[in-house]
């Protein structure tokens, strides 16, 4: 693992986009097309903001997010709202959405249906991840009534119930986060650099991220 500490958050935000932009032109001009997968949440945001207006061959990327709320899309806590409003929007309207939620059904009703839309654009390119104060990273919580197979499994996708998660949760795989050829984890605060500090001396069943923090970049400001 590697830490990278910064500033103030907007200078990380800035530096991290362009460090984005710059791995996703890199896996263009060797392949086909480079995957993204992103985070959720309000801590990428401004991320995301940067990134939308980059000069890329955007229609060759693939874009999903790490992790979804089991809720449409037209609800406030839908990640998929926000990536639409802030990501996919200007230059990097035209990238390829991979979508983690489908209508009519269950998280494990349509989860073969989700991964195999999702398996030929894997491996991941270019992982960007959050970590929670509790070190969980994607939905793979401490505690989730699917936590051992997210950490140990090799499917793509598990749907995730999780105490204190108000709704079902569906999570790419410790094996698919893993298996990103570049990965970086996005941190703001004391308190996250404290829990990050606490899940390099713990199990992954304790602290989820402990998982795929070997050969991660991790990107740091205090506030």
């Amino acid at each position: 693992m590697e830490l990278i500490e910064y500033a103030d958050a907007e200078m990380m935000m800035i530096d991290l986009a362009n460090v984005i932009a710059g791995e996703l032109r890199e896996s263009l001009q060797s392949d086909e097309f480079a995957t993204l997968a992103v985070p959720g949440g309000t801590t990428p945001g401004p991320i995301f903001d940067q990134l939308c207006a980059v000069d890329l061959d955007w229609a060759r990327v693939n874009v999903m997010l790490t992790d979804e709320r089991w809720v449409p899309e037209d609800s406030d806590r839908s990640n998929t709202r926000l990536l639409k409003q802030r990501l996919l929007v200007d230059r990097a309207a035209a990238a390829n959405y991979l979508p983690l939620y489908a209508d009519g059904g269950t998280a494990e009703e349509k989860l073969p249906e989700l991964s195999a839309n999702i398996a030929p654009k894997l491996p991941i390119s270019v992982c960007l991840l959050g970590m929670g104060a509790d070190m969980h990273t994607a939905s793979i919580f401490p505690g989730a009534d699917r936590l051992n197979d997210a950490l140990h499994g090799t499917d793509i996708l598990y749907p995730m119930r999780a105490p204190g998660a108000p709704e079902p949760r569906i999570t790419l795989s410790a094996h698919v986060l893993r298996h990103a050829i570049r990965r970086h984890i996005v941190i703001k605060g004391a308190d996250k650099r404290e829990a990050l500090e606490k899940a390099r001396h713990l199990s992954a069943d304790e602290a989820p991220v402990a998982s795929i923090l070997s050969g991660a970049t991790v990107h740091w400001a205090e506030s």
